[in-house]
């Protein structure tokens, strides 16, 4: 009997080979209890061997057959996940024969198209949702962040946390993802939108009153040891109570945080002052730098409320920066407007949170190595520096 290599050598050949391929469709696709393992497995070969030789159109048929099936072999149905979108559609949809290390593959070896329909799909494990992150595809993250099937990883959420710096509309979605954790959520703020950054404020920051009771004797013993452990120094402004510095205070030419900033007001704010008034407010030159130059304006209302500042210093920073505070028509500007109610919705134990953590993070870990240059120079990170919240938060806000 001659080999038939082409459907179209005659029409008798044709035809047994649609039969064939359909009978061999109705086999993989047959029940559990219907058909043995090794029996419906050598089905699957040989009809993955046909679809090698099939039109599109009998693939996009095949699919559509097996398309709830769970039953067919892995192989098979691992082929056709990777076929053209039309075809693949069809089960990366709502197919659930397909593990995790299956999405996984198909993530790297297909196209956006693909990534789409997988990032939609009822359940999308941890593993697959970190897959679907490192790649910087808008429309794939913002599916898989609307996805309320999906579950992100701690890891995942970091990476949809730095590209939400370069993708417009990433961060309002982030910030609604129960898995987002506060060092991701404070360092997503410094490139947020404003209804973002308000959210953050008010949600994220925590009020630390049972950390504050649960350590307070300890900062008897520390000022007992005259502060001489750098790493309790370090926690210890973090939790603690007052903002302001005070031994700062003693030091400085300003009678107080108050009068710095109304000289700011009528001077301008060069960097010695901006610095001393950082010093004041008991923060480190970074952050006040950070806080200054954000052009937003609210982290200057975590600024004030944190310290205790009244609402005309506000206005006074607000100046002393040469920011508009009026229109030409004698309104207020919008943008000073909205930082004034940023001011008074905020709690003024969340402020002191919000200060102390973009102190504790942005200056205490900064360095050009956390400023994304490991990569650069070939160092890897540490398990310390990989698990540190303030240095992860770091890399996150200064890193390329």
């Amino acid at each position: 009997m001659a080999e038939i290599t082409d459907i179209s050598d005659s029409q008798e050949a044709g035809r047994a080979r649609r039969l064939l391929f359909r009978r061999l469709i109705d086999f993989v696709a047959l029940p559990a209890t219907s058909v043995a393992p090794q029996d419906r497995s050598m089905g699957g070969d040989i009809l993955l061997d046909m679809l090698f030789h099939a039109s599109k159109e009998e693939r996009l048929f095949c699919a559509k057959r097996l398309k709830v099936t769970k039953e067919a072999p892995r192989r098979l149905m691992r082929y056709l996940a990777q076929s053209d979108i039309e075809i693949a559609r069809c089960l990366l949809e709502d197919n659930e024969v397909y593990d995790s290390a299956d999405l996984c593959e198909f993530v790297d070896k297909t196209t956006i198209d693909h990534r789409l329909l997988i990032a939609g799909r009822k359940r999308v494990s941890p593993a697959v949702a970190e897959k679907l992150c490192e790649r910087e595809e808008g429309a794939v993250l913002k599916r898989l962040l609307k996805n309320e099937g999906a579950t992100i990883s701690e890891s995942g959420m970091d990476m949809l946390v730095q590209h939400s710096r370069k993708i417009e509309g990433l961060a309002p979605l982030i910030i609604k993802r129960l898995e987002l954790i506060p060092s991701q959520a404070m360092a997503m703020f410094w490139w947020s939108d404003g209804p973002t950054r308000r959210t953050i404020l008010q949600r994220q920051a925590a009020e630390r009153t049972e950390l504050v009771d649960l350590c307070s004797d300890v900062f008897a013993v520390a000022a007992q040891e005259g502060w001489s452990d750098p790493v309790a120094r370090k926690t210890l402004q973090l939790i603690e109570r007052r903002q302001r510095n005070r031994p700062a205070i003693e030091k400085s030419p300003y009678d107080s945080l108050e009068q710095a900033i109304e000289v700011a007001a009528e001077q301008g704010l060069d960097p010695e002052l901006a610095q001393e008034i950082g010093f004041l407010a008991g923060v480190k030159p970074i952050t006040i730098a950070k806080i200054l130059s954000d052009p937003g304006g609210e982290g200057l209302a975590v600024l004030c409320k944190a310290t205790g500042l009244k609402r005309p210093y506000l206005t006074s920073l607000w100046k002393a920066l040469r920011r508009p505070l009026e229109l030409a028509e004698g309104d207020p500007h919008p943008q000073f407007a909205y930082v004034q109610e940023t001011y008074e919705l905020l709690a003024v134990a969340k402020a002191q949170t919000t200060l102390r953590y973009w102190n504790w993070s942005l200056s205490s870990s900064y360095s050009p190595r956390m400023a994304g240059t490991a990569a650069e120079d070939g160092a890897e990170l540490t398990t310390d520096e990989t698990y540190s919240a303030s240095q992860r938060t770091a890399r996150l806000v200064f890193g390329r």
